[in-house]
Formats: structure tokens, C-alpha cells, sequence
């Protein structure tokens, strides 16, 4: 994970909650990866460490470098198998150390701003023969991820702008941006996950509330994100029914491309 605001740091627990639905869409992006150079494998956003087993299993001989801002994060990481070495910065200033064959990226960038300067930043980095291959999540406009803001501006108003909350760019912008620079591949996967019940919330709250909403709900005191959570669990209910044993089906969009200089 990585942020650029000001926030506390990330909560390991939270975020592995849904491990194995958090994975997939990496593994999905590692397997789509038909080259790399002949450098170094960096993990941008590593997080807790959950793809680096898999990395160092197609790195061959290459180092495997974990990246990211989060603290708690990086002790998780570093305890992973997988990474040769972990580094803490903040993805928008990151320079490689190595020239990297690699640079893999799950569910992370979206953190980051200013994408049409970072990608092609990201890109320069990259020896001859290596690949950018990058997942962001793309369900800002589903109403698991647009009501947290919409319901944010009509309870506080004109708070929002102040809540960090992650974005990306549209898929055309990506392809403008990136197309000239390599072989340049990108599509979208929506993957329908089943959410299970826990107690007193709803599903999709709880896989929301420690990756998108998570700046918004700093923002707010206890009452206040107390009266945020309640109206969100109603409006969720209606948008995603929950079954008679308590789960959701919730789709989730992934966005992906690669990019091989």
C-alpha cells in the first residue's frame, strides 16, 4: 500500500480480512506477464507481502524488492517469503536502486496521484525488454465506493475534497498516455466475489472501510463516522441484498495493462 496524504498507517489485519479476493486480481496480472528484463523485480505497494512467494517464483534469478510507504505494511513484508529486500518510500518520489526487469504493481498506484506523469515516469525506469504491469481497482462509480462520497457531501459538507480518496484515470487516457511508449495491452476483468456476513454489518462495509474509505473515515470523529456508517449499511442493503445465510455477491472491476519497452 502506499499514500500520499497525511494519515495514520494501514492496519495489516483489516486489509487481510479478504485476503484471498485481494490476491486473485494479482495473480491474475503476474500470470498475464509474458516478458521481463534481464533486472530487478520491484513490488510497487507491496503491502503485507501476499504476492511475493509468487514473484520470486517467476523472477528466476532476479532479485525481488518489496515497496512501500506503509510501516505496518513493510513488517508484514519483510517476514513474507519471497522479497530479497524491503524499502519504505513513497511511490510518487521512488527511484529504483537497480534497473528493474520488473515493475509489477497490484492495487496500489490508484493511491498516487498525478497519474499522466507518474506512468510515463515509471516507464523511463525500465531496462531493455521490461515490463510495467500494473491493477487498479475501477469501481469508483459503483455504488459500494460512490455512496461513501456521496453520502460524506450531504452529511459534511464540503469536507469531501479534504478525504483523499483514491482515483484513476479513464481506460482511454491510460491507452493515450502509454500506447507510444511499448507493446501496450489493457482490459478489464469484474470479478464477482462472495462476501460473507459478520456480525452487525454489513458485507461490503467491511471490505470497503480499510482500502477505499479508509481516509474518509479518518477524517471524522467517532460520532460522526458512526452516522456516516449507518447511512452507508442502509443504502448497501439496497444496493447489494444480503442472502438468507448473511452473504453478498459483489461485483468488483479491475482494470489492467501492461506495458513492455
Amino acid at each position: 500500500m502506499t499514500t500520499t496524504q497525511k494519515s495514520k498507517d494501514w492496519n495489516p489485519g483489516a486489509y487481510a480480512r479478504f485476503h484471498d479476493l485481494r490476491l486473485r486480481p494479482g495473480l491474475d496480472l503476474l500470470n498475464a506477464i509474458s516478458s521481463m528484463g534481464a533486472g530487478a523485480v520491484y513490488d510497487l505497494g507491496c503491502g503485507n507481502g501476499a504476492l511475493g512467494e509468487a514473484l520470486h517464483a517467476r523472477a528466476g534469478q532476479r532479485p525481488v524488492i518489496g515497496v512501500d510507504a506503509s510501516p505496518a505494511m513493510l513488517a508484514k513484508a519483510r517476514a513474507a517469503k519471497g522479497y530479497d529486500s524491503v524499502c519504505q518510500a513513497d511511490i510518487a518520489e521512488w527511484h529504483p536502486a537497480k534497473t528493474p526487469g520488473l515493475l509489477f504493481s497490484n492495487a496500489a498506484l490508484h493511491w498516487v496521484g498525478a497519474h499522466e506523469q507518474l506512468m510515463p515516469r515509471l516507464v523511463r525506469f525500465l531496462g531493455k525488454g521490461a515490463t510495467l504491469a500494473v491493477q487498479l481497482p475501477h469501481q469508483n462509480k459503483a455504488p459500494s465506493h460512490r455512496v461513501w462520497l456521496s453520502l460524506s457531501e450531504e452529511m459534511f459538507p464540503g469536507r469531501v475534497e479534504k478525504m483523499g480518496t483514491p482515483g484513476v484515470m479513464a481506460p482511454v487516457k491510460y491507452e493515450q498516455l502509454l500506447s507510444g511508449l511499448g507493446q501496450f495491452r489493457m482490459w478489464e476483468t469484474e470479478y464477482y466475489q462472495r462476501l460473507v456476513a459478520e456480525p452487525g454489518s454489513h458485507p461490503v462495509r467491511r471490505f470497503t472501510e480499510s482500502t477505499y474509505a479508509r481516509p474518509v473515515l479518518q477524517e471524522l470523529d467517532p460520532d460522526e463516522r458512526a452516522a456516516l456508517i449507518k447511512r452507508y449499511e442502509e443504502a448497501m442493503h439496497a444496493a447489494y441484498p444480503v442472502r438468507a445465510d448473511g452473504s453478498v455477491l459483489f461485483p468488483f472491476r479491475r482494470l489492467f495493462f501492461t506495458l513492455t519497452v
